[in-house]
């Protein structure tokens, strides 16, 4: 097995382990500390998280065209000395190239269908400690 697929099963086991404890974060009264809780995909702190691992993926690739997210499949939450959030995204190459100077991913369209469509199926975990005005994506796997 290449390292790929070790990474793949990795994300994959890792995110099957989650799914037993979860617990919506709507229902937290009397919730373990530490545990991991569904949350609401438009939630403002999952959507700086969004953009925080976007930004990461395309600081980490070494891809010409910048990306963005195409949709928020599923956002969890978990209260660790500040907020975890475990992300699963489709990210989407866009027309927008790197050599743009303060890119702003909103006036970045999607590449159309062709040779330059390219989609990414992710798993991110954002670190924000929103006291301290502070987000860091601190892992990701992308699988094609």
């Amino acid at each position: 097995m290449g390292v790929d697929a070790w990474l793949l099963l990795l994300a994959a086991l890792v995110g099957w382990s989650f799914q037993e404890n979860v617990t919506d974060c709507s229902h937290m009264d009397g919730a373990d500390p530490g545990s991991i809780c569904n949350i609401d995909k438009n939630d403002t702190g999952v959507q700086k998280a969004v953009l925080s691992a976007t930004y990461m993926f395309n600081n980490q690739s070494n891809d010409i065209f910048l990306f963005k997210t195409l949709a928020i499949v599923d956002a969890k939450r978990q209260i660790v000395k500040g907020i975890k959030y475990i992300l699963e995204l489709e990210i989407l190459r866009t027309v927008c190239r790197k050599t743009t100077d303060n890119p702003d991913l909103s006036n970045c369209h999607f590449q159309p269908k062709g040779k330059l469509y390219q989609i990414f199926h992710c798993h991110f975990e954002v670190w924000a400690i929103p006291w301290l005005k502070w987000m860091n994506t601190t892992y990701f796997v992308c699988r094609p």
